[in-house]
């Protein structure tokens, strides 16, 4: 891959690879590859969104860290999401809220499943970031 494409994906500087410490983390970027490549947004959009939410995280004090910088990634993917294909933005809305609801009522150190979201909301001892 080269171009524009080639900049959405880190590197590992001596061996040119690309290095993702989380399967999410590859996932974000792919997406956001993807729906360049298919015209919903452009390279420019993606890298201005991008850097906006890295200079928002920034200015919260975020951490300059690997899980700062992804953050901001799914950050930005999501908010180009709902711009540019508002239903699909809506249900990913939902959806997001939904993950968000099955994770608090997961006890800890069980698998986190859609279905646990349709639970009452539990009491849990998970750490949120």
């Amino acid at each position: 891959m080269s171009g524009p494409e080639a900049a959405l994906l880190p590197r590992e500087p001596a061996a040119g690879t690309p290095v993702f410490a989380e399967p999410w983390h590859a996932e974000v970027l792919a997406v956001a590859f993807a729906l360049t490549r298919d015209g919903i947004f452009s390279a420019g959009e993606w890298a201005d969104a991008l850097g906006a939410e890295i200079a928002r995280a920034t200015a919260a004090g975020t951490p300059d860290t690997e899980t700062g910088y992804y953050g901001a990634a799914l950050k930005a993917l999501e908010s180009l999401v709902s711009a540019k294909l508002p239903t699909t933005g809506a249900a990913l809305a939902e959806r997001i809220e939904a993950w968000r609801c099955a994770y608090l009522n997961t006890p800890h150190g069980q698998p986190v499943t859609l279905a646990a979201a349709a639970l009452p909301m539990a009491h849990h001892d998970h750490h949120h970031d």
